[in-house]
């Protein structure tokens, strides 16, 4: 029995071995970020809204300006998160998540009863309120579990927001295969809109138990390398899937009678690789299960700093230091006085900072410019004479790039980080400049041209997320990171509304409405005419969130040349120190050193040099 060196005695013994093994698996920081998994793969449903927008469209009708409303207010609820943020602030991550649950089925099982015509047809302003409901629960999961997991491993906070984000990229891939299995092809959408409704809420509180913020072990340079080994096989598995996935899209649409047993098949085989980093799982916490259990006077040992000197002992206030106590800034004061880029910013300050700005504005042009195309794809491809399978492929291929991008941008910016000391800005930039070609091929209505611009356009618009969370992370630190987390998304809803709604739609029924079509009606444009002077103006001010982006780069080009991740592996190091016996001072007020022999325990350790305790207990590391 591979558990043998933990248990003495027969066969159950073992069983009980095996029993702690299993606890000691799901209760584990690997588990918790496959469980995270899971959970990204099934929140990103705001992305597949092309599918069903037809769907909606009809039979509400509704016409171009309208529908884009509709899609504004879903990127409102998809990426206003700064409820959920100040939630987790204040609460166990599986409180996060429960709301995120509920308001997933309640928003998009409305919007399913109000397009199959079970319930008289909603007024446009309850259709988006229904929507934005639904969507928020994305917020609710990105900031319950993803942020969770940034927090499990922060030396690793670029690959763990490149992978997460990546299966958030794939879920649109995912439900468009499972939905094809379940309901069929022939559908135009609307059954697909149920699924979104029940599956992300029963994935969510299925793993709820799994999800908090775990003590970090005794860093150490031998535990670092093999964590980001294990992520690299995480990394394997998620390509497998994207490939599986890419495939099985390209089989689908060249086979033009796709016999049904075949999508039960592929769905099987859909689930079986979506699971199967469990093994990883597994490997990982059994080599955590089986080494030795730390010594007795390691388990709980406290190091504290105790100081006799009588010249440090407190002196009695003066006049002088009691008036400047008196006159030292309030919070409001400090809001223009951040620390240095690193350090742990307050809300207000890392709001009112100039690189907070410059990073809004280039996310406003970058993400809201992508959005735009991906939100309208489906009338795209109509508009230039694709036929409905065809659309469904593009708005698969632009998931499965979305997720290449959030993959390869978490990776590439780590690894010319940590070798050459690239600013991440920079890589932001790069992006931005590629999702230029993109906009200019839908702009110029090149002929088979959207299937480049869906590659181009899907992996550019999930390679900005990975770096914008990053970028936010590192420069403003993560003592607030919920929140900060959650208002750099607000960026994209800014974007969309401006760049869809005022733009995109109005454009498309101006066009419409010159060829005849009558307002108030379902009104369908054709040819390239429709998107051009849209996708023109989306092209201009897409370079000018380049050369923005750029900007941030400039200024923090000496930021990203120094050791950002050095506090947290002093941290370690402290612990370390404690468990080897040491009885030196520390520069820390105290360090919690637990053993990773057994459980881990619930307890976070304590860092007061660089970040402070959330009321809920749980460390803000």
């Amino acid at each position: 029995m591979v558990f043998g060196d933990r248990a003495t005695g027969g066969p159950g013994a073992d069983a009980a071995s095996t029993m702690r093994f299993a606890r000691h698996v799901v209760r584990g920081r690997w588990f918790m970020f496959f469980a995270s998994i899971l959970i990204m793969a099934a929140a990103g449903g705001t992305y597949i809204f092309g599918i069903y927008s037809k769907a909606v469209k009809t039979s509400l009708g509704y016409d171009q300006q309208t529908l884009n409303t509709l899609s504004f207010f879903k990127d409102v609820g998809a990426n206003v998160g700064i409820l959920p943020g100040l939630i987790n602030e204040v609460t166990p991550p599986w409180v996060v998540l429960a709301c995120g649950a509920g308001m997933n089925l309640v928003g998009y099982l409305m919007i399913y009863l109000a397009v199959s015509g079970r319930t008289a047809r909603p007024p446009v302003w309850l259709m988006c309120v229904y929507i934005a409901v639904g969507a928020n629960s994305q917020s609710f999961a990105n900031t319950g579990a993803l942020v969770t997991a940034v927090k499990n491993f922060p030396e690793d906070r670029g690959v763990v927001l490149g992978l997460l984000k990546g299966f958030v990229g794939l879920s649109g891939a995912i439900f468009t295969q499972l939905y094809r299995a379940i309901y069929g092809t022939d559908n135009d959408g609307a059954e697909l809109v149920l699924l979104m409704a029940w599956l992300p809420a029963a994935i969510s509180l299925l793993f709820i138990p799994t999800i908090r913020i775990m003590p970090r072990p005794n860093a150490a340079a031998g535990r670092a390398s093999r964590e980001r080994k294990a992520f690299f096989l995480f990394l394997y598995a998620s390509i497998v899937l994207a490939v599986y996935l890419l495939v099985m899209n390209v089989v689908e649409l060249e086979v033009i009678h796709f016999p049904k047993p075949a999508y039960y098949v592929t769905a099987t085989v859909l689930l079986l690789l979506i699971f199967f980093p469990i093994v990883i799982v597994v490997k990982q916490e059994l080599k955590t299960y089986l080494q030795p259990p730390a010594p007795a006077t390691a388990t709980s040992s406290i190091v504290t700093i105790t100081v006799d000197d009588e010249k440090t002992r407190e002196a009695p206030a003066s006049d002088d230091d009691q008036a400047a106590a008196d006159n030292s800034p309030s919070c409001f004061q400090d809001v223009f006085r951040p620390p240095a880029r690193g350090q742990d910013y307050t809300i207000l300050q890392a709001l009112f900072s100039v690189d907070m700005l410059v990073l809004f504005v280039a996310t406003i042009c970058g993400i809201g410019g992508t959005l735009t195309a991906v939100d309208n794809m489906g009338q795209i491809g109509q508009s230039l004479g694709y036929p409905q399978r065809s659309i469904t492929t593009f708005v698969s291929l632009v998931s499965i790039w979305n997720y290449a991008g959030r993959v390869v941008s978490g990776f590439a910016s780590e690894y010319v980080l940590a070798r050459y000391k690239v600013p991440r800005p920079l890589a932001l930039t790069v992006v931005l400049l590629l999702a230029c070609v993109g906009h200019a091929l839908i702009a110029f209505g090149v002929s088979n041209g959207l299937y480049a611009a869906s590659v181009i356009l899907g992996f550019c618009f999930g390679a900005q997320w990975p770096l914008l969370f990053a970028i936010i992370s590192e420069v403003f630190g993560l003592k607030y990171y919920s929140t900060l987390y959650n208002f750099g998304a607000v960026a994209s809803p800014v974007g969309s509304y401006i760049l869809n709604v005022r733009i995109a739609g109005r454009m498309y029924d101006r066009e419409a409405l010159r060829q005849g079509g009558r307002k108030g009606r379902d009104l369908t444009c054709v040819g390239v005419r429709c998107f051009r002077e849209s996708f023109l103006i989306i092209t201009g001010v897409t370079l000018l969130g380049a050369l923005v982006s750029l900007v941030l780069a400039w200024r923090t080009r000496e930021f990203y040349r120094g050791d950002l991740y050095g506090r947290f592996r002093e941290v370690g190091m402290v612990g370390a120190a404690a468990a080897g016996g040491g009885g030196e001072d520390k520069k820390v007020d105290e360090v919690a050193v637990t053993s990773s022999g057994g459980g881990v325990s619930d307890t976070d350790a304590k860092d007061t040099s660089s970040s402070s305790e959330s009321s809920n207990g749980n460390s803000m590391v």
